[in-house]
């Protein structure tokens, strides 16, 4: 069961499709989507249930992004549910303590940042949704009152962070294990009361008696819920008993943001990323590099082709490691970093045949443990969803009689004064997460898709992509095939290279002449590689010569789950 080697067929349907890690949310995905919800719907919903069946991996205490396809428009809209450092928090502040590195430990209680996930849940329903919030999140308390059966992928992340929930300053991490005290293995069913009560003390009280257009004031109603009252006050207790400093007013002006898509074309397709703070950026700049890497005559996972790609994510984020940034704090290029000049200015960088020992950021001026889940409906509107804890339980701090960890995505600060990404208060961290969208030239949808897994996502997602254009795989061979990842993942991103089992050793041979520092990894470690969904949309004639949509959907092996279609 560790070496992901069984075979799937991508999901084929007419009427919507959901994907997801965890085969329960998928099923709730699609219970929403029969049930008359859209897209956005079915993507809360599933995020609330993921919650329940891999907490290791996203939560209510973690960040959510989300783009949104709107078919009636072809139009592309992102929301960006990433939370701020406390007001509290300045590198001053932490350089006192002791703090003398260039990271905060990634486990303590200082990374804690404020967890935007619920306020985007509640956003993304109310804007682009059609049922109320009770509707939506019913399907996630009913499974957490129940109990979930552990699939075996979750039971091993459950199985590497329970360190994390028994730390003797977190009183309630044994809340979130077995009885005696250990993760649950696959098969053993939890039952997460603390967190249905959490879900129904934010929404659900509120719901009784309220008709759709009521929803928004329920929306309100729903963040202060969790920004303010019990589950706010168990945040701040808990944090800081800790060692934190979060206090209630960081809760409270607490915020999503709307915000306009950063995109390029490549292959005759609009790709769409989320603008900094976080690092889809990089995957974008990546492909524009490659634009000049002639990879129409390269062999699939051959030597020369890996070369190219592992060289134009190195480019990409030796950029991007510094630029991005909370774009609200800071000054971003982003018009200049994705210009095709400064790509081609950057390609010229890439030796065919030797790897590059040192990669230095370029001037673009003119003088990056997670969730992703995919959901199309019935009438063509699409949702790539990402939440996440970060880093496995993200700090593994668990309020009082909540149900959920708390992230550490302050981890991603530096501490560097002059460094556009260092610590300081009221500030978004780099964020690795990163939902991602397709369209064709004319508007039309191409493919949903996200690959998460740390500074592994752009990389994932420029590896599937290619996999989509230039070799024409369908969805679930784009996932199936292996995958390199520079770096070693949540860690960040430096010269070694790592490659799943499965490329051949030909290639990493070569690789290795190169000058890359290979290795080879197997098992569970392929993980590493991140877990992806794609739905993708084709247009195909039926019996009656009549042209039709259809979806077609994969989910990837190195995760549990699997996509399911919609039956109306």
């Amino acid at each position: 069961m560790d070496n992901f080697s069984s075979r799937r067929s991508p999901i084929l349907s007419l009427n919507g499709c959901a994907a997801s890690s965890q085969p329960l949310a998928s099923a709730i995905g699609k219970r929403i989507l029969e049930a008359g919800g859209n897209a956005a719907d079915a993507a809360v919903a599933m995020a609330a249930a993921l919650n329940v069946t891999e907490p290791c991996s996203t939560g209510i205490g973690g960040d959510c992004f989300c783009l949104f396809y709107d078919a009636s428009s072809k139009t592309v809209k992102g929301l960006n549910g990433s939370g701020k450092s406390s007001k509290n928090l300045t590198l001053e502040y932490v350089r006192n303590l002791g703090h003398d590195g260039q990271k905060l430990p990634s486990d303590h209680a200082l990374c804690v940042t404020v967890p935007g996930a619920a306020a985007g849940w509640v956003d993304t329903v109310t804007t682009f949704g059609k049922l109320s919030l009770s509707e939506v999140l019913q399907p996630a308390i009913d499974l957490a009152l129940k109990g979930a059966p552990i699939h075996s992928v979750a039971a091993n992340g459950w199985k590497e962070g329970v360190h994390k929930l028994l730390r003797k300053d977190n009183p309630s991490g044994s809340d979130m294990l077995m009885a005696d005290g250990t993760a649950p293995k696959e098969g053993n069913v939890m039952i997460m009361d603390h967190l249905a009560e959490t879900f129904m003390y934010v929404w659900i009280n509120f719901c009784s008696g309220l008709s759709q257009s009521a929803n928004r004031l329920l929306a309100e109603h729903g963040k202060k819920g969790f920004y303010e009252g019990r589950v706010a006050q168990s945040i701040v207790g808990c944090v800081k008993n800790a060692g934190g400093v979060l206090c209630l007013e960081d809760l409270m002006e607490h915020a999503s943001s709307f915000v306009d898509p950063i995109s390029v074309e490549y292959g005759g397709k609009h790709i769409f990323e989320i603008p900094p703070n976080g690092q889809g950026i990089t995957a974008l700049m990546a492909l524009n590099i490659l634009e000049h890497a002639d990879l129409e005559d390269k062999e699939h996972n051959s030597a020369t082709y890996l070369h190219a790609l592992i060289e134009a994510l190195r480019l990409a984020f030796a950029d991007t490691l510094w630029y991005v940034a909370d774009s609200a704090v800071t000054s971003i290029p982003v018009q200049e970093l994705l210009s095709k000049e400064y790509a081609a200015k950057r390609a010229k960088l890439i030796n065919p045949n030797r790897a590059q020992a040192d990669i230095s950021r370029g001037s673009p001026f003119a003088s990056s443990d997670t969730v992703y889940f995919a959901v199309v409906d019935g009438e063509g509107n699409a949702c790539s969803f990402i939440n996440s804890n970060y880093m496995g339980f993200g700090t593994g701090l668990v309020p009082e009689d909540c149900g959920f960890t708390l992230q550490n995505r302050g981890a991603n600060f530096v501490l560097e004064k002059d460094h556009p990404n260092c610590l300081d208060a009221r500030k978004r961290p780099y964020h690795t997460i990163i939902p991602a969208m397709a369209t064709n030239n004319d508007g039309s949808m191409f493919a949903c898709f996200g690959v998460m897994g740390g500074f592994m996502q752009p990389q994932g997602h420029v590896q599937v992509l290619l996999n989509m254009i230039h070799f024409g795989m369908n969805p679930q061979q784009a996932l199936d095939v292996p995958r390199f990842c520079i770096g070693p993942g949540h860690a960040g991103v430096d010269s070694q290279v790592f490659l799943e089992e499965g490329i051949s050793e030909t290639a990493a041979d070569e690789l290795r002449k190169m000058g890359h520092d290979i290795s080879i990894v197997t098992g569970y470690g392929r993980s590493l590689f991140g877990r992806g969904q794609i739905i993708q949309q084709i247009n195909m004639a039926d019996n009656k010569k009549k042209m039709r949509r259809v979806l077609i959907a994969g989910s990837d092996p190195r995760g549990d789950g699997c996509a399911m279609p919609s039956l109306c």
